[in-house]
């Protein structure tokens, strides 16, 4: 069995999550309850050469959904080690932000993650990307793995 993969489509790169840390114990268990999720969060990656295009695209959610713009991080912070800035949103808004991100990226970055109570798990095993994911530092992350 392969431990990681990576598969280039067009301007897309789809990677297999083991590739980058990323995984889940693959054991049978008792199904998670969506319901213990408080709401999500979309961390949108840009470096110099993107940060107009993030900044349309901030604006823009701002202006059309019920979201908290986080501040600017142009250096490092917690578990990002790049730039980046915050989208938050309550679970009723994640079908109309979403699909919006998807088509509206511009080439970003972005994670999606719920808020559960276990940090670790939100980044590394229960998230979503949209383009090619950065490398997070999970290690600082609380939560059990």
């Amino acid at each position: 069995m392969r431990e990681s993969w990576r598969i280039a489509v067009r301007d897309a790169t789809l990677l297999w999550p083991k590739a980058l840390g990323y995984h889940a114990p693959m054991t049978p268990k008792t199904p998670d309850d969506p319901a213990r999720i408080a709401g999500y969060h979309a961390h949108i990656y840009y470096d110099a050469g993107s940060r107009e295009t993030a900044a349309w695209l901030r604006q823009v959610v701002g202006e059309r959904f019920e979201a908290v713009l986080g501040r600017w991080h142009d250096e490092p912070v917690g578990p990002h080690p790049i730039s980046m800035f915050q989208v938050a949103f309550g679970v009723e808004a994640f079908a109309g932000i979403v699909p919006f991100l998807m088509l509206n990226r511009g080439g970003l970055r972005i994670l999606v993650h719920p808020e559960t109570d276990n940090a670790y798990r939100d980044h590394a095993i229960n998230a979503l990307w949209l383009g090619e994911p950065v490398k997070l530092k999970l290690d600082i992350l609380p939560g059990a793995r």
